[in-house]
């Protein structure tokens, strides 16, 4: 079954996770802005790491067949750095008509801070203004519910923005029905040690079914798993479910989703 992974890190990652999912059926990949694992000191090193999701990584993804996408942003492990955060915002806008490019992310919070839901907020108001999707993260383990409903509670003071064009990413049991509700897309990853399983997202696509429903592996470089999503469509079948079902989670939801940013120019395999 062809397959996207609507969040994943591929700079984190091998050639040989990109000629893995391509043996696997993965057709195209989403890689949003994230942290490198160490606080970048400067505004040029985001300018270097932006050059590197537009430019290069599209071209390691082609060499295996598979298309690149990316999202921009300080994600928010730096954002305590305000004025830092600010100079990279206003420096997105260089790259946003940029091939691939479908908007802003991922944004979001980390513990919960003041500073990380100003450089939020400040986020999100570059990516209305400039008619952008936007890609969130929504913290780990026990910041997680807190973290959720500070994100809507923000997202519901800009009651213009099209919730149809905002994924709220990493959802749980106790989350996935307050992003729902809300009229936004959910995204669920699968984590070898936290976020999800795939037994756990096949649960939650049988409780409240496929619509605005995204399963991803968000590999890193931390303990993670790039071909968790083949994992999830294996799962799926073994509960019996139909191919159709499946495939729109793992194929035809991104297909919509993505489908609304102008830079999602993606030909389908033969």
């Amino acid at each position: 079954m062809q397959f996207i992974d609507p969040h994943i890190h591929m700079v984190s990652r091998t050639t040989d996770d990109y000629e893995a999912l391509a043996k696997m059926g993965c057709v195209a990949v989403s890689e949003p802005a994230f942290w490198a694992g160490f606080d970048r000191g400067s505004a040029s090193g985001f300018r270097d790491y932006f050059q590197q999701l537009t430019e290069f990584e599209p071209k390691r993804a082609s060499w295996y067949g598979i298309a690149h996408f990316t999202w921009l942003c300080i994600n928010a492990k730096e954002a305590e750095n305000v004025k830092l955060a600010r100079e990279v915002i206003a420096m997105i806008p260089e790259f946003l008509n940029r091939e691939g490019v479908l908007g802003i992310g991922e944004i979001g919070l980390n513990k919960n801070t003041g500073n990380e839901a100003i450089v939020f907020l400040e986020h999100v108001e570059l990516a209305q203004r400039l008619g952008q999707q936007i890609l969130i993260h929504t913290p780990h383990l026990e910041d997680k519910y807190m973290g959720t409903r500070m994100i809507l509670d923000m997202l519901a003071d800009f009651p213009k923005l099209d919730r149809g064009r905002v994924l709220v990413d990493h959802v749980e049991e106790h989350t996935i029905r307050h992003v729902l509700d809300a009229g936004y897309w959910a995204g669920m990853t699968l984590y070898p040690v936290s976020k999800c399983t795939p037994a756990r997202a096949a649960d939650m696509v049988e409780m409240y079914g496929p619509k605005r429903l995204l399963v991803n592996s968000a590999g890193d470089w931390g303990p993670s798993k790039p071909t968790a999503v083949p994992d999830f469509i294996l799962t799926m079948r073994r509960r019996g479910h139909a191919e159709a079902l499946i495939g729109q989670v793992v194929y035809d939801n991104p297909l919509t989703f993505f489908g609304q940013s102008r830079n999602f120019k993606f030909r389908p395999p033969s």
